[in-house]
Order: C-alpha cells, then structure tokens, then sequence
C-alpha cells in the first residue's frame, strides 16, 4: 500500500485549481497525469524581470519592468492597426502596443492618470519605445512581485506558460514534508538540502547557473531517484536469489563433442563467459545473466554451451528470438553445430501448421526434444515442458524487468540468460538491468573481415549506385537502407518504394523490398530470397537492424546518416562483414550537417567498437533513446542524466547494497523512509518483492 502521506501526489492534475478537462489533457502530454509528475518537470530557462531602468535607459530587445504612468489611450481608426496606450516617466515616454485590444479590459486595467507597473521586452519602432502585449500589468504596490526571476518550463501545443506555472505552484504548494531516506553523513558531505527544500530551489532559478545538472539541488533530486531505482533494482535481485534454484551441472561429454566440432576455435571472451554461466548454473540460486557481444561476437555459441549443461543434467533447454526468420535461423545454426552430438532440437514458431505443432509439443512435454528454438510462442500457455532448466533469450530489446521475473516460470528455478548485441554503457547498464550478472564478449572471432566506413553527401548517390553496379556484376550482395522518420510513416514508405522501383530500374528484378507494413510472411519470403542470393540487393528500413545473418552481404548503404542514432548505425553495418569477405558501409547524408550529427558520423568512421559506440552515444543523446527504440525494462528517468550523474549512480549502488546486507526486510527508521522513496518514484512492484510487504 503506498502510504498515505504521498496520496495528494498522486491525486490526477485535475484536482488542482484551475485545471479543466483541456488543460489536464495538455499537461498530460506534456508532463504527466498525476501532481507528482509535474514536481519532475523542471525548468528549462528562466525570464529575469529582476532589471528596472528608466524608459529612457532601457535598451532594445531586454525585458524590463517599468513603473510608469498612464497617459493617453489611442483606438486605431481601422481594427487590423495596434491599439496603443501612451505612458511615460521623468525620463521619457513608451507606447503600450496591443493587437485585436479589448477596449474595455485595457481601460480597467490601464486607467488614465494612474500608476502601472508593466514587465516585457522591449522594441524600437523608429524613435518610439515599445512593449508590444507586456507580460505584466499590476498597480504599484504589486511591484516587489514583479521584480524576480519566472521559470521558463518545456510546453506542448495548447498549454500556456502561465497555467503551467501556476499549476505546477500549486502542485509544490500541496507537496508534503518527507522523511530523509539518504544517509546523513553522505548528506553532510554532498552538503545537500533536504528533499522538499532541494525541489523547492529547483522550481525557483534565480539565475542560469541554477538550471545545470550540476547544482546541489538538482544533484540532490537525482541522486534520490537514482536511489529508489536502485533499491528497486536490489529488492529484485535479492528476491530472486531467495526464490528457490537448482544446480544444474553436466559432465561435460556434450560441450566436449561440439567444441571439437566447431569450425573456429573459441575466444577468449567466449571461454570466460562460458565458464561464468557454468558457474551460475551450478549454484542453487537462480540465474539471470546478461551476455552483451558487439554484433559478431559469437553470442550463440556461448549460449548453446550453457543449454548442454543442462542437456548433460538430463534436462532441457529453450532459446527465444524475437522474430520467426530469427528463430529458423538459429535453429539451423543449432542442427549444423549439434550433427552426430545425439542432442535433438525442435523448432517452435507461431506459423507451423496445428499437426507439426501439436507433434512438437506432445514430444515437449514427454522429455524428447532437448532444446526447443521458437519465439515468444515458447512461453504461452499450452507450451509444456518436461524439465525445462536454462531459458535464453536472444535479441529482445524490450525485455523488462518484469518479464524478467515471470519468464522461468515454465520449470522450476530456470535459470535465465539473456543476450543482446547492443552494448549498454556501463552507467546504463547499472541502471536498466542491475538485477542482472553481466558477462561481456569484447573481440570478434577469428576470420571476420573489416568493415570500411565511408560517409558522403547526398549528391554524390549516381556514383554510389555506379559503385554498386560493379560490385554487384563481381558477385557482392547489398542492404540499402532508407530511414524511417516518424512525423510522416506514409512519406517514409513511399520513398522507400520509390527508392526500389529506381534500383529495380538499373538492377531488374534482383531487387528485392521489405518494411514494416510488409506482413511477416512477406517479410521473411524477402529476406530469405536475400539470404538464399536469389536477390542481389535487398531495399529496407531498419526492420532489418536485428535480423538475418547473410554472411555473403559485403556492402551497407544507408541514406540520411545523420537521422539515425549512433547504436542504430553501429547495428546496421553489423549486417555486413560477417565473412572473411571484407565489408563496406556508405553512410549518406543530406548537408548541412548539425553539429551532433557530424560527431556521430565521424566516430563511426573512427571506429567499430560497439561499446565505445554506446559510451559516446549516451555522452551524445542521453539515455532516453540510446538503444534505438525506448526499452519497456529502461526505467525512465526524469531527473538524473546518466552522463553527468555517472558518480551519484555508482554512490546509489553501493549504498542500496549496503542497506539490503544491513536491512533485508527495511525495517529500521531509514529503511522505513526508503519505502516512500520507492513509492514516490512509482518503483511500488519493487516494495512488493519485500518479505514484510
């Protein structure tokens, strides 16, 4: 239950004054449903009305607030013209300028003879001062609220900055004292305010110095939801090694047959991160490990030695993808590895037709497949096994983490790996998938090519596709990628067309098109055609970033670079030089350049290592998109930036360490504060994993 002392915070905007059904709909989309999300919405400037000069020192183009008096009203003959209200100080004179004016509104506000404060930035209209519709009219008295800073707060279409400021006032007016979850000598030490007094700063910049991440208030807000994130993250995994394992452990007889079978000898990164599962594995706790490798990498062949052990065991073993062709084609590289190994695997897709499926799972259930290769399907309901051991799963972006807690349930304590080739920065790592082990495979195996990246402006596409056109007459076969913009998918689509039906024009019918309004049997026909060299040059969008792998593919071109993140690019020449056959990757670009993404290309022209990508594309575009499409296990974060706040996460994460060894059950006065953290952060599935919950 969340305690009470934070149900104000999460009360719907609605229930804060002045907030009708339009403007909470506005605020939504902008900021969130709930008041609490509006405390997370920080300013991103501010308007100083701090200056006061006279009407003749105040400069062009500066916000000022003026205290003048009011002379004259002049009603413009013709409606379209300004209204303009003449005031003046002893210094000199200015012109109040409104268009489309209510007469009687500026007459109230605005009465001849008195004194008015008004606050705007200024303008020259030939020898006239101007404030043209001023931002503040108030009597005299009104002035000491005038003369102060306004925080500037990001807004979306339809909703004001004044509504929103007043909202979000009335949002930290109702935010209640909290008890202090941090350590007090680390408070001391940060010199850092408390909860309420930090947020309160935070909302009132009294000067641009204020808005940076790195102010003591705003480093305060982070590191307390970097906390909560973690505490949820140590919850997890403490759950997880008290939820009975087993230990699977297999003689070794297995491994020994295939890795004498392989036809490349097995790095070293791959050796360390085989010999950490069959750690894990033999552990009674449970196993959730993370295997990250560079596309390349030799990830499957890491997993297929951690699903032998528990073949050696007498047990069974699962590998999901995220795609059926995925699926097929681990499930021929599987066969190929397995022959004369006695192993039998069994592939299980959402296409089979109802007799192959229902013969698949009749022999599931009965024990007779060892390892069973399919997509999500695997884990539905009616899916059996006899003794399932080790799941793996491969390639899925949008592994959260509470698939991450129901996905052993198809046997008892199923250890769980999951693999990815897209390298996670460290910091992110910590932050996403904290409750996992981590193994890291950092070189590529012996044999494959390297990959030549050359980027090129736009206008020079007829000698790109002169290049292609020998390439292809020698044998090669290309990925042409054209980018997907999300403002306009139908543009997108019909420039992906039209991009095929001119490729078809030069190369015929080997011209193969896929895209994701294909349906996925279109898809897969394509790609396989691709694969199979029934096609020389397949057109695509980034529906191929995580997909087939067609060691005969040598060239990559990808049109408008510089819309693409870095991981994405990285992903998408991983297609390519998967062979002894050296590999190019065109990277094309419409000028001019902005200046992040002229840095994005050049480091992929520097270089090819994956995780130095992710380090520099988290430096470069924060954690929010970092792994090409928003992960459903990232938690977001509104507060801290991972490539500033890299310090204060390492601090959260030994220090919720050292708070579950002391306090398992958060029970200690601290600990108890450390509850409505995670309530507070909306981290509530991770109170739940509490004992005492």
């Amino acid at each position: 239950m969340r305690p009470e002392i934070l149900n104000p915070l999460f009360a719907p905007v609605s229930t804060l004054p002045g907030v009708g059904p339009r403007i909470a709909a506005a605020i939504e989309h902008c900021a969130g449903p709930l008041v609490v999300d509006l405390l997370w919405h920080l300013p991103s400037g501010l308007i100083d009305r701090r200056f006061s000069p006279t009407i003749a020192d105040a400069p062009p183009g500066v916000i000022v607030t003026l205290k003048v008096r009011v002379e004259s009203h002049h009603k413009p003959a013709v409606r379209r013209l300004p209204y303009k209200v003449r005031c003046s100080d002893e210094s000199g004179e200015l012109s109040l300028v409104f268009f489309h004016a209510h007469e009687k509104y500026l007459l109230q506000n605005l009465p001849i003879g008195e004194i008015r404060v008004v606050s705007g930035r200024t303008e020259r209209y030939g020898d006239e001062i101007q404030l043209v519709h001023p931002d503040h009219i108030a009597r005299e008295d009104e002035i000491e609220n005038l003369l102060s800073v306004e925080p500037i707060y990001p807004l979306t279409a339809g909703l004001n900055l004044k509504p929103l400021s007043k909202v979000i006032q009335a949002a930290l007016t109702r935010t209640p004292d909290l008890p202090e979850w941090c350590d007090p000598a680390y408070l001391a030490r940060q010199q850092w305010p408390a909860w309420k007094t930090a947020l309160l700063a935070a909302h009132q910049p009294q000067g641009e110095a204020d808005l940076d991440s790195n102010t003591d208030m705003r480093e305060r807000l982070a590191y307390d939801e970097l906390l909560a994130n973690q505490m949820a993250l140590a919850l997890l995994r403490a759950s997880l090694q008290r939820a009975k394992g087993r230990e699977t452990k297999g003689d070794g007889g297995l491994r020994e047959i295939v890795g004498a079978r392989l036809p490349f000898s097995l790095t070293a990164g791959q050796i360390v991160a085989i010999q950490e599962i069959e750690a894990d594995l033999g552990q009674p706790h449970r196993m959730l490990r993370l295997l990250q490798g560079d596309v390349g990498s030799g990830k499957t062949v890491v997993a297929l030695f951690a699903m032998l052990v528990a073949v050696e065991a007498g047990a069974q073993a699962a590998l999901m993808a995220p795609t059926e062709l995925l699926a097929r084609q681990h499930f021929a590289t599987l066969e190929k590895l397995l022959t004369e190994s006695g192993v039998s695997v069994a592939l299980l897709t959402g296409r089979a037709k109802k007799s192959e499926r229902e013969a698949v799972l009749a022999r599931l259930a009965a024990g007779e497949v060892d390892i069973a290769v399919g997509t999500h399907a695997l884990f539905q309901s009616g899916v059996e096994f006899s003794d399932l051991a080790v799941a793996v799963v491969d390639e899925q972006h949008r592994f959260g983490v509470h698939q991450r807690m129901t996905l052993a349930a198809k046997g008892k304590g199923v250890d769980v790996l999951v693999m990815t080739a897209t390298p996670i920065p460290r910091t992110l790592m910590l932050t996403a998938y904290g409750d996992l082990q981590s193994s890291r495979l950092l070189e590529k195996p012996a044999g494959r090519a390297a990959i030549e990246t050359r980027v090129l402006p736009i206008e020079r596409l007829e000698d790109v596709v002169a290049g292609i056109k020998r390439a292809v007459a020698s044998g090669a076969r290309v990925y042409w990628i054209c980018p997907l913009v999300e403002e306009s998918e139908a543009v997108d689509l019909a420039a992906v067309a039209v991009r095929h039906g001119q490729l078809r024009n030069i190369f015929g019918t080997r011209v193969g098109l896929v895209h994701g309004r294909l349906k996925s049997d279109e898809k897969d026909a394509a790609m396989s055609d691709f694969a199979s060299g029934a096609l020389d040059v397949l057109v695509a969008t980034t529906v191929i970033e995580v997909g087939i792998d067609v060691p005969d593919a040598t060239i990559m071109v990808i049109e408008h670079a510089e819309r693409f993140g870095l991981a994405q690019l990285h992903q998408l020449r991983g297609r390519v030089g998967r062979s002894d056959k050296p590999g190019n990757c065109l990277l094309l670009y419409a000028p001019p350049l902005g200046e992040t993404a002229r840095a994005r290309l050049e480091i992929l022209r520097e270089t090819d290592d994956g995780f130095r990508i992710a380090e520099e594309d988290l430096k470069l575009r924060g954690a929010g998109e970092l792994l090409g499409t928003r992960q459903s296990g990232l938690p977001e974060l509104r507060l801290a930036d991972l490539a500033r706040h890299g310090e204060l996460l390492a601090t959260a994460r030994a220090d919720a360490r050292l708070i579950m060894e002391r306090d398992p059950e958060l029970k200690s006065e601290r600990s108890q504060a450390l509850r409505v953290l995670l309530y507070l952060f909306e981290r509530d599935a991770a109170a739940r994993y509490l004992r005492s919950a």
